[in-house]
């Protein structure tokens, strides 16, 4: 089997790292193509307005100045056109992945991408807690579970334009209650929280944050499944179309 690892925290991140050591404990064959930056919120864009450069560290490992969207399309047209990947591994991210985070993400969008050609793809992340930031983040719940999670769905058949999406709680790996196998959930977008600061030459400047978290009825999606100190594993899909609003609209519009 051949791999292909990516992610969106850099090559360099200590969840590439981890990955990659996972991923030689899975299959003799890993390539990596990921950021030679962090990428993160990067979601599934890609550079257009300026050259992507490819930056080759020997032993079937490169770098790309762009996007996880980049590194993927580059893995799969330019550096594996020849010998392409069986499966695409995106992460291990440092943060969480759930709800709405899907659509922000470059770690679950590198692993869009890779399912919009055909190639079975899996998302990775490693929650945290407040107290542990920047590089002091714990992954040691994926280093407990990403192999036994990992090694089913290497073989798993996705269905067309689908992927995988898995999170590992900010627990150490003994304290981990097991995998759950659930649906995406969604935040309430009353959550956003806007800190406004001012710079030493006067200018305003912002930052992003969020509020608690709101739960849903049943503790049915990633997001509690991971507060619950589950490993989440959910299916993700690439049709965004709303069938139910299909015959609405059309009987709104009288076509």
């Amino acid at each position: 089997m051949r791999i292909l690892l990516t992610n969106d925290d850099g090559i360099h991140a200590r969840g590439m790292a981890l990955l990659e050591t996972v991923a030689r404990k899975l299959a003799d064959d890993i390539w990596v193509v990921a950021p030679s930056e962090e990428q993160s919120g990067a979601g599934h864009s890609l550079t257009l307005t300026e050259p992507v450069r490819l930056r080759h560290h020997g032993d079937q490992r490169f770098s790309v100045t762009g996007t996880p969207t980049d590194a993927v399309m580059l893995a799969l047209a330019h550096v594996m056109k020849d010998s392409p990947p069986d499966v695409i591994l995106s992460g291990i991210n440092r943060g969480a992945n759930l709800g709405e985070d899907v659509t922000y993400s470059g770690t679950v969008s590198a692993a869009m991408e890779g399912a919009l050609a055909g190639v079975r793809s899996i998302a990775l992340s490693q929650a945290y807690s407040h107290e542990g930031m920047g590089d002091t983040v714990p992954f040691a719940a994926a280093e407990g579970w990403a192999e036994r999670v990992l090694a089913p769905l290497l073989t798993f058949e996705t269905p067309p334009r689908a992927l995988i999406n898995i999170n590992f709680p900010a627990l150490p790996s003994d304290e981990v209650k097991g995998i759950r196998v659930c649906r995406q959930g969604i935040r309430d977008y009353g959550r956003l929280r806007i800190v406004q600061r001012t710079d030493p030459r006067g200018y305003d400047y912002y930052w992003f944050g969020l509020g608690p978290m709101v739960e849903t009825p049943g503790h049915l999606t990633d997001l509690e499944a991971v507060a619950d100190g589950f490993v989440s594993v959910t299916p993700l899909h690439l049709d965004l179309t709303h069938d139910d609003s299909l015959g609405p609209l059309a009987r709104q519009l009288g076509v």
